[in-house]
């Protein structure tokens, strides 16, 4: 029967706890959101949702077309020439995704005959991006510069590092000063995916490779997300002028893909300006991470030091993960709930982000719920 093993695997993510389902939220959510990924709080903020309208009213609902056909706005380029400039690039190309970016990224700077050192707790995307890439990949320990220097030192030529700036698992740091090190001294580039960096890290919330001093370096590139600190939708690539023009040029998920809609591109756009105007959400964000993570550690809870606005708490099993979230929304909390195959090292834990908006008292809240529900 056409599709008959597709029933076999249902039936063995059902044994091992890992079914996942949509749950539909509506427009005005009585849940304590612990689950977004909307770290300043800028989704509904507005001028962020005015921006998107505004947009959407001068140049209609979608972008018509690819990038290279009708599907560039000034509106585009407005947001790339600011991006650009807030990160400390001399370039930057906005994609549908942050998704495509960063399939654009590694694919198009990993030609055949490359080397592609990547981080094993890199994002999927990254990953589909060694994937699909006509270079060698070699996956190497978790933020360990010295592995990815002895990778470097194996291959002649062309050869690149990939890396998030911020891992979505645990919200660690990646080892970025350290890791251009390893690069520069093997001629290599720096492929660095700042989707939870961005907003909430850096002078300002300019992100990490601005804090790390990387921005703006002739072998550096960075990725971004329009969706998680700007309240938006796409991504960017940021980088050399040289490196930004290749992608046009030879970037498929770029060449072949309709370009951003012009809300989610007036929505980033308003956000980014909004950023500039109150840096001090990046700190709010950050000081928000911590004091969950200091509240939920107090609480005897198992919960990883966040680097950015992640805070991870590990939960003994998939299937108690599954439960405890469960318990968290029943309790009017949403938490995220990350299990195999998301996560490198098969530990399921509930995902929290901090947000710059929380208040004291909903900070308070989500600990104690958290508390009581556990397994």
């Amino acid at each position: 029967m056409a599709f008959g093993w597709i029933d076999e695997q249902a039936e063995l993510r059902a044994r091992a706890g890992l079914v996942r389902t949509l749950r539909p939220r509506p427009a005005d959510s009585p849940l304590l959101d612990l689950a977004s990924n909307d770290y300043l709080g800028l989704a509904r903020h507005p001028e962020v949702t005015e921006g998107a309208a505004r947009a959407a009213r001068t140049w209609g609902g979608g972008a018509t077309g690819s990038r290279l056909v009708t599907g560039t706005t000034e509106l585009h380029a407005e947001l790339e020439r600011e991006l650009a400039d807030f990160c400390g690039f001399e370039a930057a190309l906005v994609f549908s995704s942050g998704y495509a970016a960063n399939l654009a990224a590694v694919t198009a700077l990993a030609p055949h005959g490359s080397l592609i050192v990547s981080d094993a707790g890199n994002h999927a995307s990254l990953i589909d991006g060694c994937r699909l890439a006509r270079g060698t990949t070699q996956v190497v320990a978790h933020a360990e510069p010295d592995a990815a220097r002895k990778a470097l030192a194996t291959h002649e030529g062309t050869a690149i590092t990939v890396s998030d700036t911020v891992f979505s698992v645990d919200g660690d740091a990646a080892p970025l000063a350290a890791l251009a090190e390893a690069c520069r001294a093997h001629g290599a580039g720096l492929v660095v995916d700042d989707a939870h960096g961005l907003g909430v890290l850096g002078d300002g919330g300019r992100g990490a490779p601005q804090e790390m001093g990387l921005a703006g370096a002739d072998d550096v590139v960075a990725t971004v997300t329009l969706s998680k600190s700007l309240g938006s939708q796409g991504g960017a690539v940021l980088g050399p002028a040289r490196v930004v023009d290749h992608l046009v040029n030879a970037a498929r998920t770029f060449i072949f893909d309709t370009g951003l809609a012009p809300a989610a591109a007036g929505a980033a756009l308003s956000a980014l300006r909004l950023l500039r105007r109150e840096p001090e959400r990046a700190a709010r964000a950050r000081a928000v991470a911590g004091e969950l993570h200091a509240r939920l550690t107090a609480e005897g809870l198992e919960a990883v030091r966040p680097d950015a606005a992640v805070v991870s708490v590990r939960a003994p099993s998939p299937e108690d993960a599954v439960r405890w979230a469960a318990r968290c929304r029943a309790a009017g909390l949403a938490v995220g709930c990350f299990r195999p195959p998301s996560v490198p090292d098969g530990i399921s834990r509930l995902r929290l982000t901090a947000r710059a908006d929380l208040t004291a008292q909903q900070i308070e809240r989500a600990v104690r719920l958290i508390g009581e529900t556990r397994p």
